[in-house]
């Protein structure tokens, strides 16, 4: 098995598992942004969200909530961070949630990559094609 992940899953690759169910498996970060960053894995192997079968969608998000509501509360958190790469900057290729503890003031700015702006009109023609691909 090469994936990281599934090795994980399978118990064959030392984690912190964090929790164990049916179709999601969670653990922390080995190199975490901050102190109890957990990683949540659909238990199938699933390279990213856009290839998620429509029956893991609400077991795997409903854990990504419950488990931001418990780092939030149980790490004495005043909130969290909640993020998914899709292939670009995805380091393991097997879909995972982070969950990241934090605090007013723990020093983590905005987002990791730099912000654009839209030129005169392009935001309403980039709209238009999102909304006519999404119709």
């Amino acid at each position: 098995m090469s994936c990281l992940f599934c090795r994980i899953v399978a118990g064959e690759e030392p984690a912190h598992v964090v929790l164990d169910r049916e179709h999601v498996v969670g653990f922390l970060d080995v190199r975490p942004v901050f102190k109890g960053h957990v990683l949540l894995v659909p238990r199938e192997h699933v390279d990213t969200l856009t290839e998620l079968p429509d029956a893991l969608v609400e077991p795997f998000f409903a854990t990504v909530r419950e488990v931001a509501a418990v780092v939030r509360d149980e790490l004495g958190a005043q909130g969290t961070f909640v993020a998914m790469n899709n292939t670009v900057s995805q380091s393991v290729p097997h879909l995972h949630a982070h969950v990241v503890p934090r605090t007013k003031g723990d020093g983590l700015r905005g987002f990791f990559w730099p912000r654009v702006r839209y030129a005169d009109g392009e935001a309403a023609r980039y709209a238009e094609e999102l909304r006519a691909a999404l119709s």
